[in-house]
């Protein structure tokens, strides 16, 4: 998995890398039992204080999508993949509303994370 952060971006660099792991799990990057970088590796090659990938991981862990294992670091937990297939009905059935409605990409995506600050 490539993992990348946009400094100058709106969401906050924590944020950007639970949005990648999400990401990662949904198209199948990251399955049950992986494990993700140490917290110190994946800090130092993104140039990142290492609290900030701490904060990520213990989101992702509140989530249900990692564990935090003593020993073995952060893995991906089984649940993670399980819960996917609605969400992505439910997208595909977004996708093709928005298509027939003639939204852009960045408009949907716009509804999409007012939906979920609500």
């Amino acid at each position: 998995m490539l993992w990348r952060i946009d400094p100058a971006g709106d969401d906050a660099l924590y944020a950007q890398l639970v949005a990648q792991v999400h990401l990662a799990v949904a198209r199948g990057e990251l399955a049950a039992g992986d494990r993700l970088p140490a917290a110190r590796e994946l800090a130092g090659s993104l140039d990142l204080n290492v609290h900030t990938v701490l904060k990520a991981y213990q989101r992702l862990r509140d989530e249900g999508l990692i564990e935090l294992r003593r020993g073995r670091g952060a893995v991906v937990t089984a649940r993670a993949e399980a819960d996917l297939p609605p969400v992505e009905r439910a997208l595909a059935a977004l996708v093709r509303a928005a298509r027939a409605a003639n939204l852009s990409a960045e408009t949907t995506a716009v509804l999409v994370r007012e939906a979920m600050n609500r």
